[in-house]
């Protein structure tokens, strides 16, 4: 059952729910602001100059901390008690903006209405151009614990057709600053296939990252989102569609690399040097876990109910002013629904997919896709092999039909 939340402040998702659904509970804070946009990028963000004067960091951040305290009050009202917050996540836009301070204000606002759990994971998204030394100082003194670094390439061609802003030794720079200042757990995105890269400049960016010293990478292939400026350019024909074949090169590419240096793959797109490197926040959500999403156009998800804010940041403010929470709309998830997202989520896991999950279609599929290599059986698990991962999308939906 869908529902919107539009017509009336009242009809809120909280109302739906009964209890946290027994997972890890996280908090993921949307920050909706950039300086520029790339053109690849279809987030929910926003430019000063897109926002005029109809939404600022203040109003934003005045906003949040009241959506926070709702979000607490509605909880507590619960069966069982709120667990405490495993994992926090800033995400963007670009968090970095916001400053040191601003971001130590934002964790005070989340302490302020949650109990966190000893040895909680905080991170925050950052873009290297607005960082510093100082910057990642006041952040280890404010309580994160961990940096996402936004890099995407080292080839300034491939940066300028991204639309990106910072200079290419500006990430690696940074990454060994956030090192410097104490953060234990540093990762660095890398984009690949963006027309015009080539194997060369693959491997210049991965020279980069590997002399950062960081204990984590992701990795995500260009995807020509509907409605951005990169998908206007391949419309028109100046600039070629990323091409499937050099994708998947691409990917193994990164892959032999990553692995070469003791960085091994745990989820599809994503390395880790061990165990505790790994991004906990986003496990949670592979593994279906409970979180709150906070800001313009955040989801939420709680025991089997998932909601999203309206996207606006300054009708978002709006709606927080009018009390309840700022929800555009809100489901409970069916159980059919609920056992779709589980395979399409575990199924990209190093760990794999527990055979228990499947229903009888699912594990008659789960032969099928042995047979063909696609993945092996190892304790009772499906496990994507290596030419399974570049087809994960397809194992996935072999499996759900």
């Amino acid at each position: 059952m869908t529902k919107s939340a539009d017509a009336a402040v009242a009809d809120q998702p909280v109302p739906a729910l009964r209890d946290f659904g027994g997972g890890p509970f996280g908090i993921y804070i949307h920050v909706p602001f950039c300086a520029t946009r790339c053109g690849y990028c279809d987030f929910n963000t926003y430019t000063a100059g897109e926002l005029g004067t109809s939404a600022s960091p203040q109003s934003w951040f005045e906003a949040l901390r009241g959506e926070l305290a709702t979000a607490a009050e509605r909880f507590a009202a619960f069966p069982t008690a709120t667990p405490a917050v495993e994992t926090i996540f800033v995400g963007g836009g670009t968090p970095s903006l916001l400053g040191g301070d601003g971001l130590a204000d934002v964790m005070r606002a989340v302490r302020d209405n949650f109990t966190l759990a000893a040895g909680a994971e905080v991170t925050t998204e950052s873009n290297p151009e607005s960082t510093s030394p100082e910057f990642f100082d006041k952040l280890l003194a404010g309580g994160f614990t961990r940096i996402s670094l936004g890099m995407q390439s080292a080839a300034q061609h491939v940066l300028k057709i991204l639309d990106r802003t910072h200079t290419p030794g500006r990430a690696v720079a940074a990454a060994k600053e956030a090192r410097a200042a104490g953060f234990e757990h540093v990762n660095l995105d890398l984009i690949y296939g963006t027309p015009g890269e080539t194997d060369v400049d693959l491997d210049a960016s991965l020279d980069a990252v590997l002399s950062a010293g960081v204990d984590h990478v992701s990795a995500y292939s260009l995807i020509v989102e509907d409605g951005t400026a990169l998908a206007r350019r391949v419309r028109r024909g100046e600039l070629p569609a990323p091409d499937d074949d050099v994708l998947a090169a691409r990917y193994e590419r990164i892959d032999a690399r990553l692995d070469a240096a003791g960085l091994s793959w745990y989820e599809v797109s994503n390395w880790a040097a061990n165990d505790d490197a790994r991004c906990r926040h986003n496990l949670g959500y592979w593994d279906g876990g409970d979180w709150l999403g906070a800001g313009p156009g955040a989801h939420s998800h709680i025991g089997g109910v998932r909601w999203w804010n309206v996207k606006h940041p300054a009708r978002y403010a709006d709606r927080v002013a009018l009390g309840g929470l700022p929800a555009a709309g809100w489901e409970n998830l069916s159980a059919a629904e609920q056992y779709t997202e589980r395979v399409m989520l575990t199924a990209r896991l190093r760990t794999g997919l527990p055979i228990r999950d499947l229903d009888a279609g699912g594990r008659a599929a789960a032969e099928r896709v042995v047979a063909d290599g696609l993945a092996e059986l190892r304790n009772e698990r499906l496990i994507l092999t290596d030419r399974g991962r570049l087809l994960a999308d397809a194992v996935v939906r072999t499996l759900l039909t």
